[in-house]
């Protein structure tokens, strides 16, 4: 059986989430990197793979699989070493799971992908930040940090839903969390800072992940200290921020 490829790019959140759980539950793969910063996504080649030009999307054979949740559900219904409690065999507790996936991408995602493109990314990227727009994203982003922390992490437990592992749900939420790295340790603290459950939950999925988790990440922090030096240097233009982006 042939490895499947997973077209990727670490720089996405959802791209680690994906490739994190292959490394967990030993799927066989071949990582095709697509780099967003070169516009790969956008090629004729890579669209035959996924017409909508995003990362990740998959290749099993003749299969074709594109958005993150899709191909998490589907990895884990069709390799058979991975493990119940990533997608619950059990109606009621998958149908909670379906539940969370679905709020992720119209609140967290939209709230953390929408403010780090807005102050840390739009820069480097030659983009104009809107200030607007991080302003709402950075409420949104707040009002999902507290309504994870009041519905799914009640109490002591672990994992979302009170649940002692860890499902897809969790290790999708947390990457997008991770991606509030590139804003700097004190706007990250800011925001979870006050949100001690959130705190430790993330270490819990760290933990039950690693150390295919840190491996995953390591680009991810590359490229904040990188963004970080250059963003000290004050005599930086938009040409040469986008000149910088390409290459992190």
């Amino acid at each position: 059986m042939q490895p499947i490829k997973v077209y990727a790019d670490r720089r996405s959140q959802p791209s680690r989430a994906v490739i994190i759980f292959c490394r967990v539950n030993q799927i066989d793969f071949e990582e095709v990197t697509v780099d967003l910063f070169k516009a790969q996504h956008l090629t004729p080649e890579f669209r035959k793979v996924n017409p909508m030009g995003q990362v990740p999307a998959i290749v099993d054979g003749r299969f074709k699989l594109f958005e993150s949740h899709a191909i998490l559900r589907y990895l884990a219904s069709v390799f058979p070493g991975v493990a119940d409690h990533w997608y619950p065999a059990d109606l009621f507790t998958r149908a909670k799971i379906e539940s969370i996936l679905d709020w992720h991408h119209s609140n967290l995602r939209r709230g953390a992908a929408t403010l780090v493109m807005h102050t840390a990314l739009a820069p480097f990227l030659g983009l104009t930040p809107s200030p607007e727009a991080a302003k709402q994203a950075e409420k949104l982003l707040e009002r999902s940090l507290r309504m994870i922390e009041s519905v799914w992490l009640k109490g002591d437990t672990k994992f979302l839903l009170g649940s002692p592992q860890p499902s897809i749900a969790d290790l999708s939420l947390v990457c997008e969390i991770m991606q509030l790295e590139i804003l700097g340790d004190d706007v990250r603290d800011r925001f979870l800072g006050a949100h001690e459950k959130i705190r430790t939950w993330v270490d819990n999925v760290k933990k039950a992940t690693s150390p295919h988790f840190e491996e995953a990440h390591e680009l991810l922090f590359q490229v904040k200290a990188r963004m970080q030096n250059k963003a000290a240097n004050q005599g930086s233009g938009p040409t040469t921020k986008l000149k910088i982006a390409s290459k992190l």
